[in-house]
């Protein structure tokens, strides 16, 4: 066991000695490119190649850079309007940027540059049927990234970034064997990349491997070859290590990517969700507030407002809920799906009979596991609990689907399993929800913990497990 846990340590550590190394890579790496200029040095590559290299290679982008790139496409673009290729471009630095900063103005600009790119470039075009698979993927319409996504990899089997946004729309269609046909597809095509093993590592968290998917996203970050595909790979990371309920590993993750790319608002937003975890409310609630300044997600509202909520502070747990539903919409005017999202907000802080509406509505046309855990939970808050129970069990049951091991979806199950009188289960689910992360959510830990209090300890009576 010593031998395994100093195994287990060094690997979660090599990321972490890696970043330090990492500049000093990234420059050796410009010295081993063939160079004919004579003695002097080669040239750097400016911040628009930087994007466009990032951009049409799968890999994270500078915020910076893909600003030049944008800028410098868009000028080249009004001189020369025929250039297939360079819509392709821009259109992918668009979804990016739209991505990176949560402006779904970028998509609007982004589906006329990729869907003009097709109009005007070859008829074999796979870089902008990619770049549309992406953007659908961003706007949470996964059958439409399907579509796409599948159309790319036809007009170009061997385009390895066309088989990793596969990945993505078949994750959000419940589709595990076509995920794993993707991810095979990918591995074989780029076995060492490190956005490979970034895919990976995310394709294994959601199988429930938790040891191989920290593996694989130490390897990668390890050996990312900007400063921004590297402060990605940390806030994977740090995500891993925070739903394992490993806060200061987590903490460590997030600051290391703050600190490679001070623009990796995901990494900020999963440093407060750690230091409230920590105790450390002042500071977790000054940087969602920094995070969100930046990178307005509804997603980051509602943690902050529930974070507000766990405080008794309910008039600015309002406000954040109040910013949620204004993103929210604004995102549905762009195109986006945000019915999950709006329904998991509706049941547990609206209308939980909406919620049940609005994700019947979503599993009917996206079946994924998370859509499966939040629709049990809304029926579960209408009191359907015997329905709510079955699309629980498929968020958790790795027979059905549900490998991931989430320590909300757990908790979810044993809440319900709690109110249909099943005591056994629902202790044994609730335990288990504080042993993958006791600090799962600052409301609904407290409130396991309560109910497992309430519960008891095992009685004669109770139903088996």
């Amino acid at each position: 066991m010593e031998i395994e846990r100093g195994r287990r340590s060094r690997r979660r550590n090599r990321v972490l000695i890696a970043s330090v190394a990492g500049a000093a890579v990234l420059g050796g790496v410009l010295v081993l490119l063939p160079w004919d200029g004579g003695d002097a040095s080669p040239p750097a590559p400016g911040p628009a190649a930087l994007a466009r290299g990032a951009v049409t290679t799968g890999v994270p982008a500078a915020l910076p850079d893909l600003a030049v790139l944008i800028g410098e496409r868009e000028r080249h673009l009004r001189a020369q309007p025929l250039d297939g290729p360079s819509w392709a471009v821009l259109g992918a630095a668009y979804v990016e940027q739209g991505r990176r900063t949560a402006d779904v103005a970028m998509w609007a600009k982004a589906e006329k540059a990729l869907h003009t790119s097709l109009k005007v470039g070859a008829e074999r075009n796979p870089q902008a049927l990619e770049g549309l698979a992406a953007l659908a993927v961003a706007r949470r319409d996964f059958p439409a990234a399907k579509k796409w996504g599948e159309s790319a990899v036809k007009a170009a089997p061997k385009r390895w970034t066309a088989h990793a946004v596969l990945i993505d729309a078949y994750t959000g269609l419940g589709d595990d064997k076509g995920v794993g046909r993707a991810l095979e597809k990918i591995m074989e095509l780029r076995p060492d990349a490190p956005a490979t093993g970034a895919r990976a590592a995310a394709v294994y968290r959601d199988r429930g491997w938790r040891e191989d998917a920290q593996a694989r996203i130490s390897d990668a970050a390890a050996a990312a070859e900007s400063p921004a595909e590297r402060a990605a790979y940390l806030e994977q990371a740090g995500r891993l290590a925070f739903e394992r309920g490993e806060r200061e590993e987590a903490l460590r993750f997030f600051q290391e990517s703050l600190r490679t790319d001070p623009d990796q608002r995901a990494a900020q937003a999963g440093q407060a969700r750690t230091l409230a975890a920590l105790g450390r409310t002042t500071d977790a609630l000054s940087a969602y507030q920094a995070a969100l300044a930046k990178r307005p997600d509804a997603e980051y509202a509602l943690e902050l407002g529930e974070l507000y909520e766990s405080l008794g502070l309910g008039q600015a747990a309002r406000v954040q809920y109040d910013l949620l539903r204004e993103r929210v919409r604004d995102a549905e005017a762009a195109g986006a799906d945000e019915r999950l999202l709006l329904g998991r907000f509706e049941a547990d802080h609206g209308d939980p009979a909406r919620a049940v509406r609005l994700l019947r509505e979503e599993w009917g046309r996206q079946p994924g596991i998370a859509v499966a855990d939040a629709l049990g939970w809304a029926l579960h808050r209408t009191g359907e609990h015997e329905e709510a129970l079955e699309f629980a069990t498929i968020a958790t049951d790795g027979d059905k689907g549900g490998g991931v091991r989430s320590a909300l979806y757990v908790f979810h199950r044993g809440v319900i399993e709690r109110e249909l009188e099943r005591y056994g289960p629902a202790r044994r689910h609730l335990r288990e929800a504080l042993m993958i992360n006791p600090y799962f959510s600052p409301l609904r830990a407290p409130e396991a913990r309560r109910a497992l209090d309430e519960l008891g300890e095992p009685s004669v009576e109770d139903p088996p497990a």
